[in-house]
């Protein structure tokens, strides 16, 4: 337990681990969270889970629309006497006003092993680029793009078939302890501090609908890693007789063919080559209907080996 009076910055799922152990461990003053937002059918406004977890612990919340000119936030903030802030997937850019009122600053839980992967997706792209480690770093926040000085991270092996899905659940359970520990040596005075090297900077941009698109003509590793990347959004998805066909889960065939082709339809999936390779779709879903597997797709759709995807 530490004496320093702490300022959480979040909004989403993957922010809770961190937010939960800050208040088992440390004095956790004020949560700011987004606004609430639109969503589901109906399109009701919808707290996000950092701010329902606030309200549910009876922590301060405030949940402002805009940072840099709201001085009625900026009071409120600076009223809350916190002595550092931590942001965990908050989701807005902190003006550097706002940077500069908790006495040591604010600590950021970055999800790669920075100065790889600066950006909003960092573990969607190290998962597309094949990566077999990732990591969470904690680094002091400055006004660009996670360039601030690393203060300490941990590294994460990730599996050969790990999603995103699984990426962000242990990145968002490492993150917690991560931080945690950076809070406590901060507190103590033996929190180390690194400037990164920027000539090694990697970026991580937003991701698209279009990431998510399959192009046979490419190796069939590079494929799945694709499609472990975008799992969790937008998915993996490719066009078959003009339509859209989402890919749930799938598998790399050592096999080859001409890139698009159907080879086999198997009850195990239906087995396409690639560029180098084959890809094996076990689950499939179709533009407006369930999830079905790829051989009751190919059954109810009349498709054929020897047929092409585009």
């Amino acid at each position: 337990m530490t004496d320093l009076r702490i300022a959480f910055f979040g909004s989403p799922a993957f922010a809770l681990p961190s937010l939960e152990i800050i208040n088992q461990e440390h004095h956790l003053a004020l949560v700011i969270s987004q606004p609430d937002k639109p969503a589901g059918r109906g399109l009701s406004k919808r707290p996000p889970p950092v701010a329902i977890w606030a309200s549910r612990n009876e922590i301060p919340l405030l949940q402002p629309k805009t940072l840099k000119t709201n001085s009625v936030f900026r009071d409120k903030f600076i009223q809350a006497n916190c002595d550092v802030a931590v942001t965990v997937a908050y989701g807005k850019i902190l003006p550097e006003n706002l940077l500069q009122i908790p006495p040591y600053g604010f600590l950021n839980a970055h999800a790669s092993l920075l100065p790889s992967y600066r950006g909003a997706a960092p573990i969607q792209w190290a998962l597309i680029n094949g990566d077999t480690e990732t990591g969470i770093s904690i680094m002091s926040t400055e006004i660009g793009l996670d360039t601030g000085p690393v203060r300490l991270t941990r590294s994460l092996p990730i599996g050969p078939d790990s999603t995103s899905t699984d990426l962000f659940r242990q990145l968002s359970e490492l993150s917690a302890k991560t931080l945690t520990e950076a809070l406590t040596r901060l507190d103590k005075g033996n929190l180390p501090t690194y400037t990164q090297d920027h000539d090694r900077a990697t970026f991580a941009p937003l991701l698209t609908r279009d990431d998510g698109r399959i192009y046979w003509d490419r190796a069939a590793r590079e494929i799945y890693n694709r499609y472990r990347g975008v799992h969790s959004w937008p998915g993996s998805w490719c066009l078959f007789l003009g339509r859209r066909l989402k890919i749930q889960r799938m598998s790399v065939i050592d096999r080859d063919g001409p890139p698009g082709k159907v080879l086999a339809i198997t009850k195990s999936g239906v087995i396409i080559s690639t560029g180098s390779g084959a890809i094996c779709l076990e689950q499939v879903k179709p533009e407006g209907k369930a999830t079905m597997s790829a051989m009751d797709w190919c059954n109810g759709y009349g498709v054929q080996e020897g047929a092409f995807f585009a």
